[in-house]
């Protein structure tokens, strides 16, 4: 495939808007798309709104306006061609005039996917696979995965002193982790659709589970989610004040929690549960990415980060790919993908 400069620019651009809005598309994908003019200069971009909103190439088509005619959309999911709370991307491009369409990721879900036929079958130039892997493993990770699997792809955080204490003996755990390892938590947080927690991380911490930015509350709260199967959550609890919707679930199975949360719209959980809710979630092979801060200090009792696991032997141990390593004040964030996860990506 050819690919010139300015396009590879746009798709590096694309990818970048996609990232912007992670965590506020759901269930709709992060996407992002820049419109190119007849001659190949920028003439608009966009990312997917909220649901309900205009995807990303309808809002840089608008961006671009009469520029897009005889131009070129760079957009990191193929085009839809079906109609949901809006109309499909590919009628829009027609619409538009555009004459080329380079995307990254194929579309999995049957009802959207075939944007590309649609749009060649209307005289459009269209190249797929560009930046796949980039897209893939990207803004677009969680979704894929949701579509693929049929539930929300979950991320699993924890902070852990070296020894791998989550708290000392008498369960005290403020502050494990460092100033800067919290504020990179809450961007975590940002990014996600739900955070979920279970009982006894309740009952233990009390936490308000938000997304705060110097102390402020931020415009967008992730759904908070809490397992109690035995209904101990006290009505007092943090976690049920006004700051965020809540949803209290009566179950500790993990499918059947991950479920419901899919069929709301839930693309993307991050699990900040006790080492209990963490054992059951590896145990079930429902974690898909690890990220965990780990403080440089021991402690040598106290809960460690993963309960039980089901694990008996070391022949058995969850294996870990390891993604990225960084130092955050004195800190080190590790961020990990169990081998068994399902892979987002194109080989």
């Amino acid at each position: 495939m050819h690919i010139s400069e300015a396009e590879q620019a746009a798709m590096h651009r694309a990818l970048a808007l996609a990232e912007t809005v992670r965590g506020s598309t759901s269930p709709n994908p992060a996407v992002g798309a820049v419109v190119l003019d007849s001659l190949g200069r920028f003439a608009g971009e966009g990312a997917t709104a909220p649901a309900g909103g205009p995807h990303a190439e309808i809002a840089a088509l608008a961006a671009a306006g009469d520029a897009a005619r005889g131009g070129t959309a760079v957009v990191t999911l193929e085009p839809c061609a079906h109609t949901g709370r809006t109309g499909p991307c590919t009628d829009a491009l027609l619409d538009a005039g555009i004459e080329r369409v380079i995307y990254a990721v194929d579309d999995p879900t049957p009802e959207a996917a075939g944007g590309a036929e649609r749009l060649r079958e209307g005289g459009v130039d269209v190249v797929g696979g560009v930046e796949v892997h980039a897209a893939a493993s990207g803004a677009l990770r969680p979704w894929l995965h949701a579509m693929r699997s049929g539930r929300p792809y979950v991320t699993w955080k924890y902070a852990a002193t070296l020894d791998g204490r989550v708290a000392a003996a008498d369960y005290t755990s403020r502050w494990i982790s460092s100033a800067a390892s919290r504020a990179d938590v809450h961007g975590l947080r940002a990014s996600v659709d739900a955070i979920m927690v279970g009982s006894g991380t309740v009952l233990n911490d009390d936490p308000q589970l938000t997304v705060r930015s110097d102390d402020n509350l931020a415009g967008r709260q992730p759904l908070r989610v809490v397992l109690d199967r035995r209904h101990r959550v006290p009505d007092d609890a943090r976690v049920l004040d006004d700051a965020a919707e809540t949803l209290v679930l009566d179950t500790a199975v993990p499918q059947f929690a991950l479920k419901a949360l899919y069929d709301r719209g839930v693309r993307h959980v991050l699990l900040e549960g006790g080492p209990t809710l963490a054992g059951a979630f590896v145990e079930a092979r429902c974690v898909d990415e690890v990220v965990a801060y780990v403080a440089p200090m021991l402690l040598g009792a106290g809960p460690a980060a993963l309960g039980d696991a089901g694990i008996g032997t070391l022949a058995d141990a969850a294996m870990l790919d390891v993604e990225s390593v960084t130092r955050l004040g004195d800190d080190v964030k590790v961020v990990a993908r169990p081998r068994w996860a399902e892979q987002t990506t194109e080989e």
